[in-house]
């Protein structure tokens, strides 16, 4: 009888083990991808792809134990040779080949130039060959910011003593409410896919006061943009005892600042690497939405066409706006016109045409939305009696205002949307794995 009683040493070294240990001239095992090949006659660099970078090896001809022409572009392998301190490669060190075994050999050529330091290929011609286009050291990094999103999120709730949670996607009456609902056949029931955690989220604070979770979200919005998608990653939060949607703002704001201070520490690498400038996030300015659409009006002489909603062009020039005046790179506008903001929304007792909500935008994006909920029963059925909704299907919902909820509050971020603005991207596939829109489905 065997058991396995956790993991064993391998005899196989990783990057970090080679910078934080003392290697130079000692013989080590390394395993990895073949990036790249470089052949420059008598000796021939060979570059590794490894889950922490690159890596340089030395091939000469006849120190190593099998020919260079064995060797192709995306062959795993397992080698073996002697670390030595080279300042020209990656991560100041190379690796000097005695013996190379082949773990898996390609059967096609690299479609796409992979190994090439900028991917010079369209959008779509990357999202189609998506598996292999990631293999791309610039391509990869950006999901590793992304990661530095999620990490953050997590990590600095957690600290604030907020319980993760995971909500069903499967649902019977979307949150939003709406069109933009993808419907399906469940068993022979009507069903859909959740357009958000909402209610859930809500339940949840009488549970834990405070939660999070972060999971994919679908709306069938038939937009074919740069900044839309049918399923995207939502980072949500939800927390109960707030005094005002300031609370959550706040919140927001702590994240913002923790994530920042995590990518400068951890993240150093890929941010050289994409060459990004990371926003401020010291302090943010916030703004009334109607005072922000006279704002940008009157600055950028523009006409003022929906005064219930923010316009794409209108998002972008508040941005501006605040990054010319007061050097921001995120602006919260708050109080939004309650006949946009969903059912659940609390409107402002002085002025109940307007609601106690924000978005955030990042660089005159909508990467945000939050706000205050309503927690009264009667206020809630109220609203929804002036809106025309009923109570079928919205029964276990209902069912936590009867038993007593605090007042409380959450938002949802974006994070491609998010990750596109750290990054300067345009188009938010940029930063999304496998995109889902319109035209995709596969891969």
């Amino acid at each position: 009888m065997e058991f396995v009683s956790g993991q064993t040493k391998k005899d196989v070294v990783e990057i970090s083990d080679i910078l934080t240990g003392d290697y130079e001239g000692r013989d080590i095992s390394m395993n990895g991808a073949i990036h790249t090949i470089r052949d420059m006659g008598e000796v021939a660099f060979v570059i590794l792809r490894k889950r922490e970078g690159l890596v340089q090896t030395v091939f000469e001809t006849g120190a190593v134990d099998l020919p260079l022409k064995d060797l192709k572009e995306a062959a795993t392998v397992e080698i073996q040779g002697t670390v030595r301190k080279e300042e020209r490669a990656p991560h100041g060190f190379e690796v000097r080949l005695k013996k190379v075994r082949i773990l898996s050999q390609p059967k096609e050529p690299v479609p796409i130039p992979v190994g090439k330091w900028r991917l010079d290929t369209s959008l779509e011609t990357k999202l189609e060959l998506r598996p292999i286009a990631l293999r791309n050291i610039r391509e990869r990094a950006k999901f590793k910011i992304q990661e530095a999103v999620v990490r953050g999120f997590r990590d600095y709730l957690f600290l604030q003593g907020f319980t993760e949670i995971h909500t069903p996607k499967i649902g019977a009456k979307g949150a939003e409410g709406g069109a933009n609902i993808f419907k399906l056949d469940y068993f022979h029931r009507p069903a859909i896919l959740e357009q958000s955690p909402q209610f859930y989220k809500q339940m949840m604070v009488g549970v834990f006061d405070r939660v999070f979770e972060t999971a994919p979200v679908f709306r069938a919005e038939k937009h074919n943009t740069k900044r839309h998608l049918n399923e995207y990653t939502s980072l949500d939060l939800e927390m109960g005892y707030i005094e005002s949607f300031q609370d959550i703002m706040e919140m927001e704001t702590g994240f913002l600042q923790y994530t920042i201070e995590l990518l400068e520490k951890k993240y150093a690498k890929e941010l050289s690497l994409l060459e990004v400038k990371l926003p401020k996030v010291d302090q943010i300015p916030q703004v009334r939405f109607d005072e922000a659409k006279r704002l940008v009006s009157e600055k950028y002489d523009r006409k003022i066409r929906n005064p219930y909603d923010l316009e794409p062009e209108e998002e972008m020039l508040i941005g501006q706006y605040f990054k010319e005046e007061y050097d921001a790179d995120f602006v919260f506008v708050t109080h939004y016109p309650s006949r946009k903001r969903p059912f659940y929304a609390m409107d402002d007792p002085s002025d109940p045409t307007y609601t106690l909500s924000f978005d955030l935008l990042f660089g005159g994006l909508e990467v945000t939305t939050g706000g205050q909920r309503i927690h009264d029963l009667d206020m809630l059925k109220e609203k929804m009696e002036t809106r025309g909704m009923t109570e079928e299907g919205m029964e276990h919902y209902l069912m936590i205002f009867k038993h007593g909820m605090p007042p409380h509050g959450g938002l949802g971020i974006g994070l491609e949307r998010i990750t596109m603005k750290l990054l300067g991207e345009e188009n938010v596939r940029e930063t999304t794995l496998f995109p889902r829109d319109l035209s995709r489905l596969e891969p």
